[in-house]
């Protein structure tokens, strides 16, 4: 009789041990499942950007506003790291391309993935422009042109940083006088501010002691459905702009205007971004898809000057700048070989470039907005990209 008792008792703790555990494991797996399908995005590791390069100390800056909205900027290239905003269903979402450490900035096919650009953004023709009767030659790293400043543009340089707040971040390089082939010592500062409506204003400054040509921007990849997410051709598109500067095969304006209505560029309304983008047209033929500058019908900072949506995420992100054009880049040359952060690949056409700039090849063509700064002048530019949910 006791031994009956005993098995009884065992069999019933067995039972109920059987029952808790099952009941723990199932509770993992779906706690394990939530986060899996809801985990928020994080900010890479800071560790993974601590080194010294160039003699300078390398590093990961946050800026966070009191919406919980937060952006990570290193210093190497003073480029945009991750931006973190909500989606529609208040979630944060990544809506920046980038990668974990600063090895991966560092490789020779990394694509200025958030960097700044200069001296001089977008291309140069064969890399030649006359200066105060002085002929000019700077890199040539873009078959036969120059493009983004060069071999050893502002992308790979390592800026002086300076973080005001909790909501602020300047930047300061001094590129030095014959730096990729450009004359003059100078000056940039560039200072990225997060405000509290959701908004990421990036206003750049320079100053030069010997005449030069300046033109500086941003080469953030966006994807408002959020980094390492197939596409971004669902998404809409508008770009208040009735003209663009149409180019040659190798991406260098013609010197003309040219309308967009009518066209596969017209986005002065609304448009998805690939309603477009494979027709028969020989200037994306050239661009393999959009890599075109647009002009700007109006650039005071006033009003949003070009607006992306995103169906997915409800994301909205307008773009206000001083600049009188934009580089609508449609992601065309990403390859899916990308290590983005957590792993991620960036595919082809996974992401977009918006960049506010003086125009392409500006010192070879006198019709086009001047972009020589001079000794005793100050170049100064704004641009905000804000972000709101639909």
């Amino acid at each position: 009789m006791k031994k009956n008792i005993q098995l009884i008792l065992a069999a019933a703790c067995f039972s109920t041990l059987f029952v808790a555990c099952n009941h723990a494991s199932s509770t993992k797996t779906g706690s394990d499942k939530d986060s899996t399908t809801a985990q928020a995005p994080q900010i890479p590791d800071s560790a993974n950007f601590k080194a010294t390069v160039q003699g300078k100390q390398v590093d990961l800056y946050t800026l966070k506003n009191k919406n919980g909205v937060t952006v990570a900027i290193t210093n190497f290239g003073g480029r945009l790291v991750s931006l973190l905003v909500p989606n529609k269903d208040g979630k944060l979402t990544d809506v920046i391309l980038g990668h974990d450490g600063l090895s991966g900035y560092q490789i020779k096919a990394e694509t200025y993935f958030g960097a700044i650009i200069g001296r001089y953004g977008n291309r140069i023709g064969k890399g030649k422009f006359n200066l105060d009767g002085k002929s000019y030659q700077v890199d040539l790293n873009d078959k036969v042109n120059t493009l983004h400043g060069g071999f050893n543009g502002f992308y790979k340089q390592v800026f002086d940083a300076k973080k005001i707040g909790d909501q602020q971040l300047e930047l300061t390089y001094v590129s030095k006088d014959g730096e990729g082939g450009y004359p003059g010592n100078l000056t940039a500062k560039i200072t990225y501010t997060l405000t509290d409506d959701n908004a990421l204003k990036i206003e750049y400054s320079a100053t030069t002691d010997k005449a030069t040509i300046v033109n500086l921007t941003n080469h953030a990849y966006f994807n408002l459905n959020g980094a390492g997410t197939p596409t971004i051709t669902n998404d809409s598109l508008r770009i208040d702009a009735d003209n663009i500067t149409p180019v040659d095969s190798t991406l260098i304006p013609t010197g003309k205007y040219e309308k967009v209505k009518g066209t596969p560029f017209d986005f002065t309304s609304l448009k998805t971004i690939g309603a477009d983008i494979d027709k028969t047209d020989d200037q994306l033929k050239n661009g393999k898809g959009y890599d075109h500058n647009f002009v700007l019908n109006k650039h005071d900072i006033s009003q949003s000057i070009a607006t992306v949506k995103s169906p997915e995420t409800g994301i909205v992100m307008d773009i206000y700048t001083t600049e009188p054009g934009l580089q609508f880049y449609s992601g065309n040359f990403l390859t899916g070989l990308s290590d983005g952060k957590g792993k991620a690949t960036y595919a082809h056409r996974s992401a977009l470039c918006l960049e506010t700039q003086h125009f392409p090849d500006s010192p070879n063509e006198p019709s086009f907005p001047s972009t020589v700064l001079k000794p005793g002048e100050t170049y100064h530019t704004t641009t905000i990209y804000k972000f709101s949910v639909k």
